[in-house]
């Protein structure tokens, strides 16, 4: 059983209280207006962009970018924390505390007499301990958890699946989801034949649904695909546009159809 005795020094905790010192500065009485009139509510939508920044950052494969980008998520943090604390509302360190707690609490194999044996032995402790805290909470507990809504839906439905799984509520594999997808891909075109809107965005939910399960037996991350997808699209457009220019043609100047098509084509050998 290990215990936790706080006293590993470490050098950033006087970067942290510089940074909350900062914080201050900018939202006193004398400080920036912009910063002073900030809520939880207004900058909430900042710590999504700040996280995606960083997991931008993180596929870069560029560690300079990944620690200004940390330092930006930080910040934000720091910022949200320090206006609840100025409201009176809790102190960062209680949000540390909790934290702590909840991290020993849930490793009771590191902090505990439990023995595992492997990962899912771990996972499944962790469920269970979760479970417990929310029937403590007096919250109705389910295996698909509390996922917050604020996710990407794509992530959003890969890991509602990916719960479901845990008791065995899923395909047995990938190879049986492929019927499914052409399945929800037919009653996507009769719906859209149909010309019933409400029925067209249910069943493009249900395909959309279906390929992120798809995606999660394939072992691939459906929001990551996707991405990359995106990508790809960007890069042999700008390359098409690219061509167009080198051709005195603009895309916003009348260039044909088929002259677009070519020049894709031609983009698309090119990355080949």
């Amino acid at each position: 059983m290990k215990k936790i005795t706080g006293k590993v020094g470490y050098p950033a905790s006087e970067r942290v209280s510089r940074l909350i010192e900062l914080i201050d500065i900018l939202r006193a009485p004398d400080g920036c207006p912009w910063d002073r009139e900030q809520t939880p509510e207004t900058v909430k939508k900042y710590i999504l962009e700040e996280c995606y920044e960083l997991v931008d950052a993180i596929d870069s494969g560029a560690p300079g970018e990944v620690c200004e980008e940390l330092g930006d998520l930080f910040f934000m943090l720091l910022f949200i924390g320090r206006m609840y604390e100025q409201a009176g509302d809790f102190e960062m360190a209680d949000a540390l505390r909790l934290a702590e707690e909840k991290m020993v609490r849930r490793h009771p194999h590191i902090f505990g007499d439990v023995k595992v044996h492997d990962t899912g032995d771990v996972t499944t402790n962790w469920q269970n301990i979760k479970a417990d805290e929310a029937r403590k909470k007096g919250r109705k507990h389910s295996v698909l958890g509390n996922l917050p809504r604020a996710l990407p839906s794509l992530q959003y439905a890969f890991r509602v699946g990916e719960r479901a799984s845990r008791v065995n509520f899923d395909w047995q594999s990938a190879e049986e989801l492929f019927p499914k997808v052409d399945e929800e891909a037919r009653e996507l075109d009769e719906a859209v034949k149909n010309g019933d809107v409400d029925a067209i965005g249910q069943e493009l939910g249900d395909l959309l649904f279906t390929i992120a399960n798809l995606a999660r037996k394939l072992g691939i991350n459906p929001e990551e695909a996707l991405q990359g997808a995106v990508g790809k699209f960007i890069r042999r457009f700008h390359a098409m546009e690219e061509l167009l220019e080198g051709r005195n043609k603009s895309l916003s100047g009348g260039v044909s159809r088929d002259e677009m098509e070519a020049a894709w084509e031609e983009a698309k050998a090119k990355e080949s």
